[in-house]
């Protein structure tokens, strides 16, 4: 069966966000005061063929720990559907 894996990579909290401070000044230079801390990072799908959404799950997640994010400065967070 093919399942679709929504996948986000984002800065880890603790860590300064270069991009997202760079997004947040160009949003305050565009008039909108009102949004701040900005954080920037990746949005990944992706298909899985497996026999249960369990197994699927379980390649997402291994993926993600060995290619898809750095465990030193990013976390990573996903869902799987049908």
């Amino acid at each position: 069966m093919k399942y679709i894996a929504e996948i986000n990579v984002m800065p880890q909290k603790a860590l300064l966000d270069p991009q997202g401070k760079a997004v947040t000044a160009v949003i305050h230079n565009n008039g909108f005061k009102n949004l701040d801390n900005v954080r920037v990072g990746k949005h990944i799908t992706l298909e899985v063929e497996a026999a249960t959404k369990a197994e699927a799950e379980k390649q997402v997640d291994e993926v993600c720990r060995k290619v898809l994010h750095n465990p030193i400065m990013e976390s990573y967070e996903f869902t799987v559907k049908d």
